[in-house]
C-alpha cells in the first residue's frame, strides 16, 4: 500500500517561499503522475500543480508563475516550491496522484502566510 508523507509546511510572511515535499512510498511512484493539492478552511480541495513521471506540468493559474512542482523518481519524492506566497495560499497542502483515482490521504502540512 502507498503511503503518502507531506512535509515542509509552516508559517511565513507574505512574499515568503517555502519547499514542500512528499516522500511516497510504494512501487507505484515512478509510473504515476503525481500532483500537490491545498484544502483551505471553508473552501474545496484543490488540485494546484502536477508533474507527469515524463516530467510535463500542470498549474492551476491561482499559483501558475509562483510555483514550481518537480519530482525525483529515484527517491520516489515530489517537491514543490512555493515562492511570492500570499495570504490566499494559507491550506494544508497534499500530494497524491496528479490524474485518476487517488490514493489513501497523508496528513499534509499546514502552510500559513501572514500579511
Amino acid at each position: 500500500q502507498v503511503q503518502l508523507v507531506e512535509s515542509g509546511g509552516g508559517l511565513v510572511q507574505a512574499g515568503g517561499s517555502l519547499r514542500l515535499s512528499c516522500a511516497a512510498s510504494g512501487s507505484i511512484f515512478s509510473t504515476s503522475g503525481m500532483g500537490w493539492y491545498r484544502h483551505a478552511p471553508g473552501k474545496q480541495r484543490e488540485l494546484v500543480a502536477r508533474i507527469r513521471s515524463g516530467g510535463t506540468t500542470n498549474y492551476a493559474d491561482s499559483v501558475k508563475g509562483r510555483v514550481i512542482i518537480s519530482r525525483d523518481n529515484t527517491k520516489n519524492t515530489v517537491l514543490l516550491q512555493m515562492n511570492s506566497l500570499k495570504p490566499e495560499d494559507t491550506a494544508v497542502y497534499y500530494c497524491n496522484r496528479g490524474w485518476g483515482i487517488t490514493l489513501p490521504w497523508g496528513q499534509g502540512t499546514q502552510v500559513t502566510v501572514s500579511s
